[in-house]
């Protein structure tokens, strides 16, 4: 698929439709609480989990976000642990990835902590 056999708009569409069967589980509610955090803001994995139904499944969230379909359009840079922290250089394609994304979205990044009186919602 990714030898260029198949054009990358088609490779999306597939992605979207796949993610489109799933018409409801913990794993999709916690993508669409992702997508509602704002521009410039962050949330943390409580809040997803949270927003997602079950403030019990932070660590769900954090598996979800490790495995997301749709980058483009679910933010998962967006999440950051209870003090602000910045997940691990795994995270987002290696270290400091997340950080340069949450910085082209108006976040301050510090020390690779992000202040959540200021930046969360």
């Amino acid at each position: 698929i990714l030898d260029g056999t198949i054009p990358e708009k088609d490779i999306k569409k597939m992605i979207k439709e796949s993610y489109d069967i799933i018409t409801d589980s913990p794993t999709k509610r916690i993508y669409e609480a992702v997508k509602q955090i704002p521009k410039g803001h962050v949330a943390t994995y409580g809040q997803v989990a949270a927003m997602a139904g079950n403030p019990k499944m932070s660590r769900a969230v954090g598996n979800a976000l490790h495995k997301n379909p749709d980058p483009e359009n679910i933010p998962c840079f967006r999440v950051v642990n209870a003090k602000g922290e910045l997940a691990g250089a795994f995270a987002f394609g290696g270290e400091g990835n997340q950080a340069k994304l949450l910085e082209e979205d108006g976040v301050v990044v510090v020390d690779g902590k992000v202040d959540l009186d200021v930046y969360g919602m």
